[in-house]
């Protein structure tokens, strides 16, 4: 009976998860720049092969917004025939890092770089789904698309095509933001599928003049990569782009892991096992040529709310999506491009942390910061480079944190006697000026007593700037002792 129980209960949140999987797998697909079909099969391989795998038990997989950005880019860079052999690589360095125990190390990172990653993910993806809405063509860095933006509002203002996308996508959104506060219809309805099909209702009842979905056949999407595409692995730039995907999908996937955990009682996530799963999923995705996956915190929060109590749940999400993309295929033809960048719009608002910034920057200046510059360099520059820059953000604020040095001084009456100086704390380079500046600040003509041995850290270049002071004292003829 309880059996029973619990798979009913997932049989329930798997077409809940379904119902949200679908307009977010198509809508990645095409942001990403490639066929709706390929974010499907993502999905698919989410559920039917990651869903099996432990890790997780109650996370989903599929293809994110928080990789939109970075897959257009190799893309267009690259072209999508090597779409394949990036993932595939990828799925490859994740299933190495799992096996070498690193996926709890990824705890380590700074929450505040991933904070920015995903605002500055959610900044970029904005600014070229705003395009979308109005069936505009994206300038396509995020610089770019910012610096567009007066031109498609003029554009879009004397065209009456584009404002009917841009009306499509703009009640998109409000449908989006309104429907959960409609609490009976919500549990019925997810509110991404509501809002799609409502919009794709509104097209064909009044017959708009707006681009729908280009679909092609599942079949017909996949491209699996040639030999030539996995020969481009040994470039330079290639290479940047796989560590890219294999790092900010695996931060993504635990991070996700994490919050997940924090929803229900059940098995909690052994994080090495979850990493080798989530490269498995890739590693298929890549031999398919489809987009690259991530655990998914949107689909997995549908999951728990909706009571799954097994990985059943994520399975059979992706045995329905499997049956949706083999006999309904047509289906996405009707949908229109704008409803689907309303969707992506409103999931990259919700990538932005709003609430937490104000709090932060109160409390934690310093995070606050980080999180700032991370999300300003991948708007600016690109996701990798901004990513290496939050990162060096968040080690040199530690480090400045961290190295707190303090000097003791004592001034005896008797000038025969020596001055004390006690140098508590740790002493780095980053402090050095301070200190020289204090103990440069001494009488000149006192003898002087230094004592080291209340450092806990001393680096080599603090070290060697106080034995150069201490000769430099000596040779005024006046005596420096050194106490560690």
């Amino acid at each position: 009976m309880k059996r029973f129980t619990s798979f009913r209960a997932d049989f329930t949140a798997s077409l809940v998860v379904f119902l949200v999987a679908v307009p977010l797998c198509v809508g990645v697909a095409v942001a990403s720049g490639v066929p709706a079909e390929l974010g499907l099969v993502t999905g698919v391989v989410g559920g039917l092969l990651t869903g099996l795998l432990p890790g997780s038990s109650l996370q989903v997989s599929g293809p994110a917004a928080g990789l939109t950005v970075l897959v257009f880019e190799a893309v267009k860079e690259y072209g999508i025939g090597a779409l394949g052999a990036l993932v595939l690589a990828a799925g490859a360095l994740q299933l190495a890092m799992g096996a070498l125990k690193l996926g709890r190390w990824f705890r380590a990172i700074s929450v505040a770089v991933v904070q920015g990653m995903l605002a500055g993910i959610g900044l970029v993806l904005i600014a070229g789904q705003l395009y979308a809405l109005a069936d505009a063509k994206a300038p396509g860095s995020g610089l770019a698309n910012i610096g567009g933006m007066p031109g498609l509002a003029a554009s879009t203002v004397g065209s009456g095509t584009a404002l009917a996308a841009l009306a499509i996508g703009a009640g998109t959104i409000a449908v989006l933001v309104l429907w959960p506060r409609w609490r009976r219809a919500a549990r019925v309805l997810p509110a991404p599928l509501a809002a799609v099909a409502l919009a794709t209702t509104a097209v064909w009842a009044l017959d708009m003049p707006v681009a729908r979905v280009q679909v092609s056949g599942l079949l017909d999407a996949i491209q699996p990569p040639g030999l030539a595409d996995l020969g481009r692995l040994t470039e330079i730039g290639v290479l940047g782009t796989v560590l890219a995907f294999a790092l900010i999908a695996s931060a993504e996937s635990l991070f996700s892991a994490a919050a997940v955990d924090r929803l229900h009682d059940g098995p909690r996530t052994d994080y090495d096992k979850e990493l080798m799963a989530q490269g498995a999923g890739n590693a298929v995705c890549g031999i398919l040529g489809a987009l690259p996956m991530t655990a998914v915190i949107v689909r997995s929060a549908a999951n728990v709310q909706a009571g799954a109590k097994t990985k059943a749940s994520r399975v059979l999400h992706g045995v329905w999506l499997l049956v949706f993309a083999a006999a309904f295929p047509a289906a996405l033809g009707v949908v229109p491009v704008a409803a689907l960048a309303g969707v992506l719009v409103h999931a990259g608002c919700k990538l932005i942390p709003f609430k937490e910034l104000r709090p932060l920057w109160r409390d934690h200046r310093g995070e606050a910061v980080v999180l700032l510059v991370t999300a300003l360099a991948i708007v600016t520059v690109n996701m990798f480079e901004g990513v290496l820059i939050g990162l060096l953000m968040a080690i040199a604020k530690t480090a400045w944190e961290t190295s707190h040095v303090h000097l003791d001084i004592y001034t005896p009456d008797d000038e025969d006697e020596p001055v004390l100086v006690s140098a508590v704390g740790n002493a780095t380079f980053l402090r050095l000026p301070k200190i020289l500046d204090q103990l440069e600040g001494l009488p000149a003509d006192r003898d002087v007593e230094l004592d080291l041995s209340g450092l806990r850290h001393l680096d080599h270049a603090c070290g060697a700037a106080l034995t150069n002071w201490a000769e430099q004292h000596r040779r005024s003829r006046r005596a420096v002792e050194l106490v560690s």
